[in-house]
């Protein structure tokens, strides 16, 4: 019996064998295979939300973001909240702009971790030009406008947004203006004294303004309410934001009437029915009680 017994199982025990080595194969198999899908997955979720055929990110235009900024208590905060949209826009360029003398390490390091692609200039605004009532931001957004002059040709497909620091934005806002092919408009909230101003469409075209806010402006909309091609900016190389003779509020139509017509506008945002943009500015802290001489052993970047 005993010798039955053996051959018999002499003879199955190659058979168990295999079959255990496939199941191992099998299982090994399975462990692997939701990180892979997962990575997949977050790959055509990328793709499909970029709006590029097939998902190849590196057809679309780029979006060129020009933010001027300048130093103040909630600068920081105020860039932060912006990194933490323009960081998820694929195809994205940020073009940073300082009010000062020279580039400060706060934005410096700042930008050095912020994960989004960046170029970080500098021109300081002189301080006859600083006087309640006068346009700001001026010379930063001429001096990003110079750049792109300067470092961009024809054949470089792109967007340029006027993304001002105390502003908040919906990431469809990217999406929406990426196909601007000369200058495209669209609603934004809390200006002119209403919860939003916005252009006027009738039949896909701009015929007027929503506006609580000087409503005979050539374009009645804040700077953050349109895009520009880049072939647009580079083939009206004389177009610049006005310093002399240009009114506050009037720095977007002075610029804008060098370059289109309101009847060349491109509506975006549902022909204009959508806010994907507010003017919310980060309120003024109040830091009476800051000592005028540092009591903390720490230094704190705030």
């Amino acid at each position: 019996m005993k010798s039955v017994f053996f051959s018999r199982f002499f003879i199955l025990l190659p058979w168990v064998l295999i079959v255990i080595i496939m199941i191992d194969i099998d299982t090994k198999r399975t462990v692997r295979g939701p990180g892979v899908g997962r990575a997949g997955r977050a790959q055509q979720q990328r793709g499909g939300r970029s709006g590029a055929p097939g998902g190849n990110q590196s057809a679309l235009p780029v979006i060129y973001a020009i933010t001027p900024t300048y130093t103040r208590p909630v600068q920081k905060a105020e860039l932060t909240r912006l990194t933490n949209a323009f960081r998820q826009v694929p195809r994205f360029h940020w073009i940073v702009v300082e009010d000062a003398t020279t580039r400060t390490e706060l934005v410096a390091r700042f930008l050095a971790r912020s994960g989004v692609p960046y170029t970080h200039l500098h021109v300081f605004t002189p301080r006859r030009f600083k006087r309640t009532g006068m346009p700001r931001a001026t010379e930063q957004r001429n001096a990003a406008l110079t750049w792109l002059r300067q470092h961009r040709a024809r054949k470089d497909a792109g967007v340029v947004f006027f993304a001002d620091d105390d502003n908040t934005y919906s990431l469809e806002l990217f999406e929406e203006m990426r196909g601007t092919r000369g200058v495209s408009v669209w609603p934004v909230g809390f200006v002119g004294g209403r919860a939003y101003e916005r252009p006027l469409v009738s039949s896909g075209k701009v015929v007027g303004w929503y506006t609580g806010w000087r409503p005979d402006r050539p374009f009645a909309t804040d700077m953050a309410g349109f895009a520009v091609n880049l072939q647009v900016i580079l083939g009206n190389p004389r177009a610049q934001f006005k310093r002399r003779g240009s009114q506050p509020g009037m720095q977007e139509s002075d610029f804008l009437k060098q370059i289109t017509k309101v009847t060349e506008l491109e509506p975006k945002a549902n022909n204009c029915t959508r806010v994907l943009v507010w003017h919310t500015r980060t309120e003024k802290p109040h830091l009476g009680n800051e000592p005028k001489h540092r009591k903390d052993t720490v230094v704190i970047e705030v």
